[in-house]
């Protein structure tokens, strides 16, 4: 299997911090869930109990200007790019909810994707209160139906496929690359479309994402469209394209610098992907503990 390795993303490789886990029973959010089990994993859906991530010590997330040819979505000056408008305070988009039915608050791309590599970058504010999926919650849809979440999870626990960067009720990152509630985090997520037949499915999607500089999903599988408290199947019909949606979850999650870049089906998500350079946010609080300056990180190449 070709493996995609970022270089180089971090200085040195991640610091891992052994942290003992609190007990199922301990977790913010309350007790267990009556779900199924997800056959791929043998765990149930939203799972307690089940193992979270290993804490590693991220650099600080990676401000990377969009490349030629990529789809600018929000670049601090409007919405223009999504069905429905966002609050936008100081170059900054703020999820907001709206007087309608309980999802409406969701936006959606005007243009359609399939195969992408889509760059966004957010934060939970400092100080709102947050406890499991409460207070720090959204997420981003690839092709509507395929949520990456968007959670705090630097000191706040929550079942871990629901935790910062899981694919959604599916699969947990690899290792927690999370940073402190007020400080802007970056996800750079490499989309392979599932590609489908006619009797249905042929090959399912599959998803790279890079947190803050830190690879934490390598080609992950995933399992069909993300589902709250069910397990994921793949319909019998699927869009070629469908828009990049960010979620509405009542928290007034910030976001900034994201765009989006077309791939070639299969192929294309294993070439480089050349893009000017890219750098780290500006004065974290990892920066003030002395981790030091990112700098320029070059090229993705996957």
């Amino acid at each position: 299997m070709h493996k995609w390795i970022p270089r180089p993303c971090l200085a040195f490789p991640p610091v891992l911090l052994c942290l003992a886990l609190p007990g199922a029973s301990a977790l913010a959010g309350g007790g267990g869930h009556d779900t199924p089990e997800q056959p791929w994993s043998g765990y149930t859906v939203h799972q307690m109990s089940r193992p979270h991530p290993v804490k590693v010590e991220a650099r600080g997330c990676v401000r990377a200007k969009p490349p030629v040819g990529a789809v600018v979505l929000f670049d601090g000056s409007g919405t223009d790019a999504f069905t429905r408008a966002w609050a936008v305070r100081d170059g900054v988009m703020i999820a907001t909810g709206h007087p309608e039915p309980k999802t409406s608050g969701d936006i959606r791309t005007k243009k359609k994707f399939g195969s992408c590599h889509l760059h966004l970058e957010w934060r939970v504010p400092a100080g709102y209160e947050v406890s499991g999926q409460k207070g720090g919650n959204s997420g981003v849809f690839l092709m509507d139906r395929y949520e990456i979440q968007i959670q705090e999870s630097y000191g706040n626990v929550t079942y871990a496929d629901g935790q910062a960067a899981a694919v959604y009720g599916q699969t947990p990152p690899e290792v927690n690359a999370s940073l402190p509630q007020g400080e802007w985090q970056s996800y750079d997520i490499f989309f392979e479309a599932p590609v489908y037949g006619e009797k249905g499915v042929e090959k399912p999607a599959r998803v790279t994402v890079v947190h803050n500089g830190v690879k934490v999903h390598d080609r992950q599988v995933i399992y069909g469209p993300t589902l709250h408290k069910k397990v994921a199947t793949y319909p019998a019909t699927h869009p070629v394209k469908a828009p990049i949606r960010l979620q509405w979850h009542g928290d007034p999650v910030e976001f900034r610098n994201i765009w989006i870049s077309p791939l070639e089906p299969a192929a294309g998500v294993q070439k480089c992907l050349l893009s000017p350079a890219q750098d780290k946010c500006e004065a974290t609080e990892a920066e003030k503990r002395g981790a030091g300056r990112l700098g320029n990180v070059g090229n993705w190449c996957y």
